[in-house]
């Protein structure tokens, strides 16, 4: 890796956008970019990603967010440096996307 983590991959879960899916909030993957749904969404994309590829390090891709979190032990991860953006854009609504979450998505979360 780099001395910045590499961008991310787009500004929501892109493995709920090919599912039709949709997100509470989002992660980042540290190692590739990935930006994936949080583990109280319904799919869980960001923790499959990491057990699929072995990337044990996410971040918050959330606005006002600055945490990293590490899959494998359960635990806070020491901050890197990050290639802007940051978070998801801050027009963009959480749970997310827009015209795709359910009227009862409370309901749903982990």
């Amino acid at each position: 890796m780099s001395d910045l983590a590499p961008p991310p991959s787009g500004t929501g879960c892109g493995d709920c956008d090919a599912g039709g899916g949709w997100w509470f909030h989002l992660r980042r993957c540290v190692e590739c970019g990935h930006v994936g749904c949080c583990d109280a969404s319904p799919a869980q994309h960001a923790r499959r990603h990491s057990e699929q590829t072995g990337h044990p390090v996410a971040t918050s891709f959330e606005p006002g967010e600055h945490w990293f979190w590490n899959y494998v032990t359960e635990s806070s991860a020491p901050r890197v440096p990050l290639t802007p953006p940051l978070s998801r854009p801050e027009e963009q609504p959480a749970p997310g996307p827009e015209g795709r979450v359910p009227a009862d998505w409370e309901s749903l979360l982990h």
